[in-house]
């Protein structure tokens, strides 16, 4: 900071952030108010800096994924206690950490760059799953047994996402089994349908009383076979044996911040139902409805595409057509010399290209789960899929090797048409957890000139995207951060692959064209992930949108075991919480943090969901009763701590500000929790996060 005196003389000092604030809050001037951001932002008419929300959503979509597990690993290393030496939860923070640099998750480093920052998260995620597999070993262990004495070996899946997973795989003799243990992160009971690859059409699945459960197989397509070929030849250098036979699915009932165990097993007890299959090529000129449940959607047999998505509970019924496009890139040759790349998303001017007008569709039917399988092109697969016991789509999307050997690049996009009256308005999220109001080719703050129609109305998604007319609620729910608009009303995008040829001159002095090699054969990455597509009456979406929006983020937790059936339940605790069993969070309220520090303390951070007036029911003060969320433990002492953890709430020093046009009041921050006393129940507002420091007995 520097300050000119009358005389000539000048007096330079060293500032910080915080010398900088108290200087301007003591200058005692008002300042504008900002409810929203600046997102998009450009710095030119024709560089708007949007592409970076897709760029490497693999990358993406495995920082989420892992963020999610590292959640869950850190509850499970509070629950049996952190050792001073062996496995810990540290170096997958510490990765994910390092991942949060502004060129790392955000796709804008180089392809070695990136390499490097996975290579670190798989390092630390090693680690992890270590820990987590010997805290399960615990946990489960009876108390006759105890910790010190683990008799289970247990193994997770990390590669799942590609129906990879040996323990399930494995042939099944009579006499022997697998015990699935599936780990619940969140405050409240949940159940949710598991899937595994396997073998054999004669399974049985148990829960831990031993009752049979119902359970479905399908059959694995032919899409996921060879992408999950290719990549264990490139990742895992597995070059032999065959793809599994099925997909088994079953539900799963786990309590909160606890497990629950299921035993599958070849025996003549029961069998799984072989799903049936319908084909579009097949049948006659009809539509076919799909969805056991509530939630229904229709599919014309003559062009495969979807026509419609209806909920018979709450009566709201949509048209909608779903397609897959994309956006010929920018090579930066003409006129403006701006071309496409790892920050730009910058399309080449003309309308995207439809994949495919008719798609071939294969269903397949069961008690559990009904799914459509849409094969666009060569490279672009999906599968929908509708539970019967929830009121949602689920739409597994595999996208690549994108095809560049016509010399453009190309930027792939989902988009959602439907009739309903937007009127250029659209929902997204910021930072996954308030959402913002936006208006096509609008800016709140100055006179938006338009130049990039469809660039200019990008913004980053992190939860979801929504929109809404006087009837109808539509949300689209994702499982990584990617790009989204409504370019037009009554329709919905979300960008889900890049592959592109030039730079952007942006600093990344490269291409973004992620290639995949096994041995000297190299071809473009695939990215397989899921968005989930729901309707709702208007002013009932947000229950959805947050309790579904928890549920993508942690997942449940799967690790496995062989084992001699008959013999796990007399040696194991088969279900179990850590709360007081009769109590669960609040619908409204999450754990963000359960993590046991260094000197025997523990963090822990609560996070109210809804935004004030989002709903007549859950935006309200949420109450968490701190005893019965840590059952039989005795808590000794609770402190309330800044957000951040590094100073006590009592310490903290809160500047008071003028707004202006507030006619020379302060602005209130809304409704917020009193201070926790002896009574230890937390309270919370809309938004609220809160954070603690407790010590038990």
């Amino acid at each position: 900071m520097v300050e000119n005196s009358q005389d000539g003389r000048v007096n330079a000092f060293y500032s910080t952030p915080s010398i900088y604030t108290d200087a301007k809050n003591a200058a005692n001037e008002s300042w504008p108010l900002k409810l929203d951001d600046y997102f998009p932002y450009a710095d030119d008419e024709y560089s708007y800096w949007t592409g970076y929300f897709t760029s490497r959503p693999a990358l993406k979509g495995y920082v989420r994924f892992l963020s999610g597990y590292y959640v869950a690993a850190r509850q499970l290393e509070f629950l049996v206690g952190r050792r001073d030496s062996g496995p810990k939860t540290d170096l997958l923070g510490d990765g994910l950490a390092v991942a949060q640099h502004h060129d790392a998750v955000s796709g804008t480093e180089k392809n070695h760059t990136a390499s490097d920052y996975a290579k670190r998260l798989a390092i630390g995620a090693s680690q992890a799953e270590e820990l987590v597999n010997s805290a399960l070993s615990c946990l489960t262990s009876s108390k006759s047994y105890g910790c010190r004495n683990r008799l289970t070996k247990f193994e997770q899946c990390g590669n799942l996402n590609i129906s990879y997973c040996p323990p399930t795989e494995a042939n099944f003799p009579l006499g022997k089994s697998v015990v699935v243990v599936a780990y619940n992160p969140l405050g409240w009971k949940r159940k949710e349908t598991i899937r595994v690859p396997v073998n054999s059409e004669s399974l049985v699945v148990k829960d831990y009383d031993g009752k049979i459960v119902q359970s479905q197989l399908v059959p694995l397509g032919n899409s996921t076979s060879k992408t999950r070929s290719y990549y264990m030849r490139a990742y895992l250098g597995i070059t032999s044996g065959k793809p599994p036979l099925f997909l088994l699915m079953f539900p799963a009932s786990v309590p909160p911040l606890g497990f629950s165990t299921y035993v599958i097993s070849n025996d003549n007890e029961g069998r799984s139902i072989l799903s049936t299959i319908e084909s579009s090529e097949v049948s006659e000129n009809r539509n076919f409805e799909v969805g056991s449940g509530n939630l229904k959607m229709l599919f014309s047999s003559a062009s495969g595409q979807c026509q419609q998505i209806s909920n018979h509970r709450t009566g709201v019924k949509v048209p909608m057509q779903q397609s897959y496009l994309w956006y010929g890139a920018n090579d930066g040759k003409g006129k403006h010399n701006q071309a496409s790349g790892a920050y730009i998303f910058r399309p080449n001017g003309g309308p995207p290209t439809t994949v495919s007008r008719l798609v071939p569709l294969t269903i397949m039917r069961g008690p559990l789960v009904e799914e459509v399988h849409q094969e666009f092109n060569s490279w672009i697969y999906q599968v929908t899929r509708l539970y019967k016991d929830k009121e949602h789509a689920e739409v597994e999307f595999t996208v690549g090797p994108i095809p560049v050997n016509d010399g453009v690049g190309k930027e792939v996009i989902t988009q959602i048409t439907t009739n309903m009256t937007t009127n250029k308005v659209f929902y997204t999220d910021s930072n996954a957890r308030d959402f913002i109001k936006r208006v096509r080719d609008y800016r709140t703050d100055w006179d938006l000139q338009v130049h990039q129609p469809v660039a200019g109305n990008y913004y980053p998604l992190n939860l979801g995207i929504y929109m809404m007319d006087e009837k109808a609620e539509f949300s689209i729910l994702v499982d990584r951060a990617v790009g989204g608009a409504s370019i037009e009303d009554g329709q919905l995008e979300l960008m889900l692959h890049r592959r592109l040829l030039h730079d952007d001159s942006r600093g990344v002095g490269e291409p973004l064209n992620e290639t995949v090699c096994v041995q000297s054969k190299c071809q473009g990455l695939t990215v397989k992930g899921t968005y989930y597509v729901s309707i709702h009456p208007v002013g009932s979406g947000a229950q959805w949108r947050r309790t579904t929006g928890q549920e993508i983020y942690s997942p449940l937790l799967l690790a496995f075991s062989e084992q001699d059936g008959d013999h796990w339940k007399a040696s194991h605790i088969s279900s179990f919480t850590a709360m007081d069993p009769t109590y669960s969070l609040p619908n409204n309220v999450a754990i963000i943090t359960l993590q046991e520090l260094e000197d025997g303390s523990v963090l822990f951070r609560l996070a109210h969901l809804y935004e004030a007036g989002e709903d007549p029911v859950y935006s309200t003060i949420a109450e968490v009763e701190l005893k019965r969320v840590f059952g039989t433990r005795m808590i000794l002492n609770a402190k309330e701590m800044s957000l951040s953890a590094n100073q006590e709430k009592s310490e903290m020093k809160r500047l008071k500000w003028k707004v202006a046009g507030d006619n020379g009041h302060m602005h209130g921050v809304g409704i917020r929790g009193r201070p926790l006393d002896h009574s230890m129940v937390v309270e919370l507002g809309p938004m609220e996060i809160r954070t603690f420091v407790l010590n038990f007995k």
